[in-house]
């Protein structure tokens, strides 16, 4: 009776715990997510949340990719034991009509089975120079998969050269299930080097860097919360 008494006493704190944790999680992403709602019910209402596409914040190494309101962290967690690998950038537009641009120059490839997706390599992280990183962008196509990449970059491109600011496609909502789309927006994560020369799994969080330096804006999740990521010093 006594081992079962502790058992039973186990299991409950045990699920104490979990009960604990979602509750630290559901507090955790309301704030992050009302946000994002809020903008995508008025983004009129709230242009000035908005970073500009083709912007630099001060002496940042990268450009800004597209416009829109940064809803998403790097860091932040949509699920429990889970972080998000990179930013999202929410245009408050319709699907198609806002463009994506490359941040810095380097080697574009698309996958033949990528419809939404380009990664480009650049050889010589500006911030670490003689190391080799990739961006990764996600989201560009329709909710049925139909592409919104533009046509120079067909599915089987392979390390074809972009520069700064070259128009890559729009920003679309494609999920991979027709049935469920998300909002329309850019996913966009740096993604580190295997060290043979390959990109490494960007759907592992540890295998991807923390943005805030590349753009000089407030874009870790485990920083303060309190503010739009916003930025404080553009480039002139």
């Amino acid at each position: 009776m006594k081992k079962s008494g502790k058992i039973v006493l186990g299991a409950a704190a045990a699920g104490l715990v979990v009960l604990a944790g979602l509750y630290l999680y559901r507090g955790y992403l309301s704030g992050p997510s009302t946000a994002v709602m809020t903008f995508l019910r008025a983004p009129e209402a709230h242009s000035d949340w908005k970073t500009s596409a083709l912007s630099r914040c001060g002496d940042a190494p990268f450009s800004f990719p597209t416009d829109g309101f940064i809803g998403y962290l790097w860091g932040d967690s949509f699920r429990l034991l889970h972080k998000h690998q990179g930013i999202d950038i929410f245009a408050g537009t319709d699907v198609g009509q806002t463009a994506v641009y490359a941040p810095y120059d380097g080697y574009l490839t698309r996958l033949d089975s990528w419809k939404s997706s380009l990664i480009i390599r650049i050889p010589s992280d500006p911030l670490h120079p003689g190391n080799q990183i990739w961006l990764y962008m996600t989201h560009l196509a329709d909710p049925q998969g139909t592409s919104l990449i533009v046509a120079d970059f067909p599915p089987g491109t392979a390390e074809k050269a972009v520069r700064k600011g070259e128009l890559l496609g729009y920003q679309g909502n494609y999920s991979g299930d027709p049935n469920r789309p998300t909002g329309v927006h850019l996913h966009f994560s740096i993604v580190r080097d295997d060290g043979s020369g390959r990109y490494l799994n960007e759907l592992e969080f540890e295998n991807t860097i923390d943005p805030s330096p590349y753009f000089n804006l407030p874009l870790n999740a485990s920083g303060s919360r309190s503010s739009i990521p916003k930025c404080a010093s553009p480039a002139n």
